[in-house]
C-alpha cells in the first residue's frame, strides 16, 4: 500500500464525510429533496424502474468478487467496477442528490485506488460493502418518505412499502452479526416495526406509520453502533486490538468502523458535532490505527446519542398535543434504547431499569395527553441522561 497515495485518497473522502448533513438532525431534513420536487410522477417512474434492477444479486456478486482480497487472491476491478456502474451506481447519485451525500465518489475513487493498487485490497472491500449497505439503508428511509407523500394511494404505498422490506433484506444479515454478537433482539424489532406498518397502512393510520417507521429507522441507526463503536465487539476495539499484532490487518478494520460510521454521521454532526468530529477523527484513515481508543469513540457515541435523546425530549414537550409529540417521544426512548449496554455499564442496571421505565411512562403520558405526568417523568429522563453525559465525559 502507497501510504501517500493513501493519504491523498482519503484526503477527499474526509473532506465530504465531514459535512454529511443532508441528513441534517435526522427526522427532520427527512426526504426534504423529494418534497420540495412535488413528488412528480417522473420521479415515482424512475424509482420504478430502478427496482427491476436486483439490486440484492448485484451486492453479493460484486463483494463476492472483492471477497477474493481476503484469500489474498487477486480481484477483478474491472467486473466490479462493471457491476457498480450498470446496476447500483444510479440509485447511489439518487441518494446522494436526495441526501446531499458524496457515497458515490467515495465507492469509485476506493475502486480506482483498488485497481492501481493505491489502496489495500481488503480496505475497499470493507469500503465498498459498508457504504453500499449505507445507501441501501438512506434508500429504506427514502421508501418510508415516499409511503408519507403518497398516504391517499394505497397501492403506491403498498408498493413502496414492498420495496423497502426488500432494501431491508439486503441489511438483514448485518443485524442478524450484531444481534449474535451482543445478544440483542433487533431482527425482531425492526420485524415488529413493518408489522405495525402494514397495520397502520391497512387502518388508514398514519401515526401509527410513523411510530412503526421510527422503530425500523433507530434499530438499523443501533445495528451500525453496535457494529462501529459499541465495547467489545464494535471495529474500534476490533482494530485497536489487532494493531497489536497486524497493524494492516487493523487498518481494514479501521476501514470497516469508518465506514459503518457513514450511515450515523449525519444524525450525530447535526446534534453533537464535537462528538461527531471525535468519532471520525479516531477512524480516519490518515490516523495511525495504533493510536485508536475505543473508549474515546464509544464515550463519544453515548455522549451524542444521549444529547439528540434529550433533543427529542425537548421537541416533544414544544409539540405537546400534536402527532410529532408522540413521535419524538418514541424517537427519545429509542435513542436511550440504542445506548443500552453502555448506560448499564456506566450507571448499573438498576439506574437503566428506572430511565427505560421513565421512558415508557412519558410516552404513554404523552399519548393520552397526561401533562403533568409528562413534566414530572421528563424531569426525571433528562437529569438520568445529562448524569450519562458527564459519566461519559471521563
Amino acid at each position: 500500500m502507497k501510504k501517500r497515495d493513501l493519504t491523498k485518497i482519503f484526503a477527499a473522502f474526509l473532506l465530504t464525510g465531514t459535512v454529511l448533513a443532508g441528513c441534517g438532525s435526522g427526522e427532520k431534513n427527512e426526504g426534504k429533496e423529494t418534497s420540495s420536487s412535488s413528488g412528480d410522477t417522473e420521479q415515482v417512474e424512475e424509482e420504478s424502474e430502478a427496482a427491476e434492477v436486483d439490486f440484492q444479486a448485484a451486492f453479493k456478486e460484486a463483494n463476492a468478487e472483492l471477497a477474493n482480497a481476503k484469500e489474498d487472491e487477486k480481484v477483478d476491478y474491472d467486473k466490479v467496477t462493471s457491476i457498480y456502474e450498470d446496476q447500483l451506481q444510479e440509485l447511489v447519485q439518487k441518494r446522494d442528490q436526495e441526501f446531499e451525500d458524496s457515497v458515490d465518489e467515495h465507492i469509485s475513487t476506493a475502486l480506482a485506488a483498488g485497481k492501481d493498487g493505491s489502496l489495500d485490497q481488503v480496505v475497499v472491500a470493507q469500503l465498498f460493502d459498508k457504504l453500499m449497505q449505507k445507501v441501501f439503508y438512506t434508500t429504506v428511509k427514502h421508501e418510508f418518505t415516499e409511503i408519507a407523500e403518497n398516504w391517499s394511494n394505497k397501492e403506491e404505498v403498498n408498493e413502496e412499502m414492498e420495496e423497502a422490506k426488500e432494501f431491508y433484506e439486503i441489511l438483514e444479515p448485518t443485524v442478524q452479526k450484531r444481534d449474535q454478537a451482543y445478544g440483542t433482539n433487533m431482527v425482531d424489532a425492526i420485524n415488529g416495526g413493518f408489522q405495525e406498518i402494514e397495520k397502520a397502512v391497512e387502518e388508514d393510520d398514519e401515526l401509527g406509520f410513523q411510530l412503526g417507521k421510527q422503530v425500523v429507522d433507530k434499530t438499523l441507526m443501533k445495528t451500525f453502533y453496535l457494529a462501529s463503536g459499541a465495547i467489545p465487539n464494535g471495529y474500534a476495539t476490533k482494530a485497536s486490538e489487532e494493531a497489536k499484532e497486524n497493524p494492516e490487518a487493523a487498518k481494514a478494520e479501521q476501514a470497516e468502523g469508518w465506514a459503518f460510521y457513514q450511515s450515523l454521521a449525519s444524525y450525530l454532526s447535526g446534534n453533537a458535532p464535537e462528538e461527531a468530529e471525535s468519532i471520525n477523527k479516531q477512524f480516519d484513515l490518515q490516523t495511525d490505527v495504533k493510536s485508536i481508543d475505543p473508549e474515546v469513540v464509544n464515550h463519544a457515541f453515548i455522549r451524542g446519542f444521549s444529547k439528540i435523546a434529550l433533543h427529542e425530549y425537548e421537541e416533544s414537550e414544544e409539540n405537546w398535543g400534536e402527532d410529532k409529540s408522540v413521535i419524538t417521544a418514541l424517537e427519545g426512548g429509542l435513542f436511550i434504547d440504542l445506548i443500552s449496554s453502555d448506560i448499564k455499564s456506566l450507571m448499573g442496571e438498576e439506574s437503566y431499569q428506572a430511565l427505560s421505565t421513565d421512558a415508557q411512562s412519558y410516552l404513554e403520558a404523552v399519548k393520552s395527553q397526561d401533562k403533568e405526568k409528562a413534566e414530572t417523568v421528563r424531569t426525571n429522563i433528562e437529569k438520568m441522561l445529562n448524569d450519562v453525559i458527564a459519566k461519559a465525559n471521563k
